[in-house]
């Protein structure tokens, strides 16, 4: 039996065992793939830029509104105990203690503000903010770490939440998604 000329261009392939259908097995002709196969994703307008910021970066926003809306109100009763128990002492000490309590809500008052401030800058800011974020969520790291080490029980659920909250904050700040968010072209 022949199995053709082996030099024949249109013959049955070398190695191959010779079925019907024109050279082809018997499942019949394979796919041809459609023209541009494989697909390209969808052109994102601005060169590839994000359009809508991502669900970590929004969580991340949201921390921050949360953490200045607590530290406001923390503030705000600090304060109010502070001036209550100043006037009920009525003594140098007193006096100098109350003084170092405010300049401490005073502080608080102001991180609370940068807390806020980061969180409405999300969705316009660009590089300053996010490094600004980062330096922040570090901050309430090494705070939380602080409250671990006073020992006491509501140091340590206090720190436990603040590291979380600064953890996620952080995360969120140094990913692929954060810098190509902030690296956007704005029109």
């Amino acid at each position: 039996m022949s199995f053709g000329d082996p030099n024949n261009p249109y013959g049955q392939p070398q190695g191959q065992p010779q079925q019907p259908g024109y050279g082809y097995p018997q499942q019949g002709q394979p796919q041809q793939p459609a023209y541009g196969y494989p697909q390209a994703p969808p052109v994102q307008p601005y060169g590839g830029a994000p359009t809508s910021m991502p669900g970590l970066m929004t969580a991340a926003r949201v921390l921050l509104y949360i953490i200045g809306g607590l530290q406001v109100l923390i503030g705000i009763i600090a304060a109010i105990a502070i001036a209550a128990a100043s006037d009920a002492v009525d003594s140098d000490a007193a006096t100098g203690l109350a003084g170092l309590g405010f300049i401490v809500v005073i502080v608080l008052l102001a991180f609370a503000g940068l807390a806020i401030f980061l969180g409405v800058k999300f969705s316009t800011g660009g590089t300053a903010i996010r490094v600004i974020t980062i330096v922040y969520a570090s901050l309430m790291i090494l705070g939380s770490l602080a409250n671990f080490a006073s020992g006491q029980a509501s140091g340590v659920v206090g720190g436990l939440v603040t590291l979380a909250i600064g953890g996620i904050i952080l995360a969120a700040m140094v990913n692929s998604q954060a810098s190509a968010w902030f690296n956007r072209p704005r029109y």
